[in-house]
């Protein structure tokens, strides 16, 4: 009995091995049909995806900066170019100790503690075998010294970059502009723009026409093994470079321009009177562009914001100047236009008008007596014009003012154009939320008051005034040889023949406030109109008390001095405006600066713009 037993206990501990080893073996057959029906998944039915991220990550895309696009005058001369930089580089991983190494280089050429500080933090987040960049514009005598020691100074790599260069310099540096390292703001996918190497226009031309000068990236095509360390090179697709951009500027005249400022700080303008190409632009002072191409030190930055001047700024398209008795011609044509005065309509001039409780004065102080619209425009009259402004009244001055340029952006191809002001009284409740009065109709029939112009704003005017009434509007880009012609903007030639002619009486007749400042040459005669912006209001109390000669007052208290002018007289073909900071008199400061710009664009390119 005790055998049966035992017999069948044996019998029941087979059963219970087979049958585990049944549900054992059952398992292992799923799972071996679980991995393999994940291993077909894999190889099979996704093999093409996991194929690209497998390539992904063992193929890397290497991009190069593109050589940037040329810029050119009218004439073909270089205003931006590229040269060869040199650089040095070091490999970290390979030196025994980067700063050590920054050592021994430190002991051949100097480093900037700035550079040493900036590749220090560079080479401790990146993979030591990334190189770091220590000199970026080295002179060749400087990377021969570094060559010929290269045996001690293990992991040090020197290339050759591309730099932006500016031939021209200062005198060009308002209109081309510049460039400048990708800051944080301004970064986008496009994986060239983290290049440490790639620049982009900050400013002027640079910066308008920044894509077309770009250029498109070179490109290599490179295996790296699991670390990113390059294997071998796969493809590589050459860059593109930017295309060349060619402006109407004239290199030798925008020099001539700058120079004849001299120590003086303001801006002008040349410019085609029927085309609106910019053969000139000038704002003094100037800056050097180059400062900016490999990124600006503190210190030359500092200098160049904390300047009063404003260097930085390009005067002739964002100065805002009060534009003077260079307004009149506006007031006459608004006159004419409205029927309300003739060229025979006289006034008394007696040296101040009263209105009211007011008193206006005229810069004469003992009057100019009986004058006309003719004479009123050659001797600069402001009483006449007081006359005309309550005739007129703001509206129609405003009017005619906005027909002519004023009060809007010229829409010139160049950045931070400002829109100057022309005021009416709608403007005056929306700013201030008071009536417009009276006298303020008669200093802005002067210019002065809220009026605001730039210097690119009246050489528009005088364009507009002297090519028959064409809303010509001024251009930089050469390529625009064939825009659309000018609209006319429905000026009567009488009115406009008359205005013409007392600008023409300014610098021809004997009592013309610009008759010494003439073109010797008859056939290169100028006409034009001066003028005197107030930068600070003369009190009655100076009055009384005699006020001081412009030359007496500290500098920040003179009068702006400003000029537009037209050459030749028959058939003009250029225009200019020139505005003299804290000069003085526009007849003293400003037109012989005009006459000598005028002389110039008509000696190199007259006949060439008709």
């Amino acid at each position: 009995m005790a055998r049966g037993a035992l017999q069948r206990s044996a019998e029941l501990r087979q059963r219970l091995v087979s049958r585990r080893g049944l549900l054992l073996g059952a398992a292992q057959i799923a799972g071996f049909g679980l991995l393999a029906s994940r291993m077909y998944q894999l190889q099979i039915i996704e093999a093409e995806q996991y194929q690209t991220l497998s390539d992904n990550n063992r193929i890397n895309l290497r991009f190069e900066v593109p050589t940037r696009g040329l810029i050119l005058d009218r004439d073909g001369r270089l205003l931006a170019a590229n040269k060869t930089a040199y650089r040095v580089a070091v490999v970290p991983e390979q030196t025994g100790g980067f700063e050590a190494l920054l050592g021994r280089l430190h002991r051949i050429v100097p480093i900037d503690p700035g550079d040493w500080e900036d590749a220090v933090q560079t080479a401790g987040r990146q993979p030591g075998f990334v190189p770091v960049v220590v000199y970026r514009k080295l002179a060749w005598r400087d990377v021969a010294k570094i060559s010929v020691r290269m045996v001690d100074l293990p992991g040090v790599e020197v290339s050759v970059a591309k730099q932006r260069l500016y031939p021209e310099g200062a005198f060009g540096a308002h209109i081309v502009g510049y460039v400048g390292p990708v800051s944080r703001k301004e970064l986008t996918s496009d994986p060239v723009m983290s290049l440490p190497d790639f620049r982009i226009g900050k400013t002027g031309i640079e910066r308008i026409y920044d894509q077309e000068l770009r250029g498109q990236a070179g490109q290599r095509q490179v295996e790296v093994n699991a670390v990113g360390r390059t294997i071998r090179e796969l493809a590589n697709a050459p860059e593109v470079p930017g295309a060349p951009l060619q402006l109407t500027l004239d290199s030798r005249l925008q020099r001539i321009a700058a120079n004849r400022f001299g120590s003086e700080t303001g801006a002008a303008v040349v410019m085609d009177a029927r085309h609106g190409e910019i053969l000139a632009m000038v704002s003094q002072p100037s800056f050097d562009p180059f400062l900016f191409s490999g990124g600006i030190s503190h210190a030359d930055w500092q200098s160049l914001i904390q300047n009063p001047d404003s260097p930085l700024v390009n005067k002739a398209i964002a100065g805002q100047y009060a534009p003077g008795s260079t307004f009149k011609m506006v007031t006459a044509l608004a006159a004419l236009e409205a029927e309300l005065v003739t060229e025979g309509t006289q006034f008394f001039c007696p040296g101040v008008l009263e209105v009211g409780k007011g008193k206006f004065h005229c810069w004469h102080r003992g009057g100019h007596g009986k004058v006309n619209l003719h004479s009123a425009i050659v001797e600069s009259c402001d009483v006449y014009f007081y006359e005309v402004a309550r005739r007129v009244g703001i509206e129609r001055i405003a009017a005619m003012a906005r027909r002519l340029g004023f009060g809007t952006p010229t829409g010139i191809d160049l950045p931070g154009e400002k829109s100057g002001l022309i005021p009416d009284k709608d403007w005056k409740v929306q700013r201030y939320g008071r009536p417009w009065q009276i006298g303020e109709s008669l200093i802005a029939a002067i210019g002065q008051g809220y009026v605001l112009a730039t210097p690119l704003q009246l050489a528009v005017m005088t364009a507009r005034l002297v090519n028959g009434g064409l809303a010509v509007e001024p251009r930089m880009q050469a390529a625009e040889k064939d825009a659309p012609k000018a609209v006319d903007l429905g000026i009567s030639r009488a009115s406009l023949a008359a205005v013409v002619q007392a600008m023409i009486g300014v610098t021809t007749e004997a009592n013309g406030t610009a008759r010494a400042s003439q073109l010797h040459a008859q056939d290169m005669w100028m006409g034009g109109k001066t003028g005197t912006s107030q930068v600070r209001r003369i009190t009655a109390r100076e009055r009384r008390l005699g006020v001081l000669r412009n030359q007496e007052r500290p500098r920040a208290h003179r009068d702006h001095a400003l000029f537009v002018g037209f050459a030749p007289l028959e058939s003009p073909d250029f225009v200019v405006s020139v505005i003299v900071e804290h000069g003085g008199g526009g007849s003293k400061a400003a037109a012989p600066v005009a006459r000598d710009l005028l002389l110039e664009a008509q000696l190199l390119h007259r006949g060439r713009s008709s």
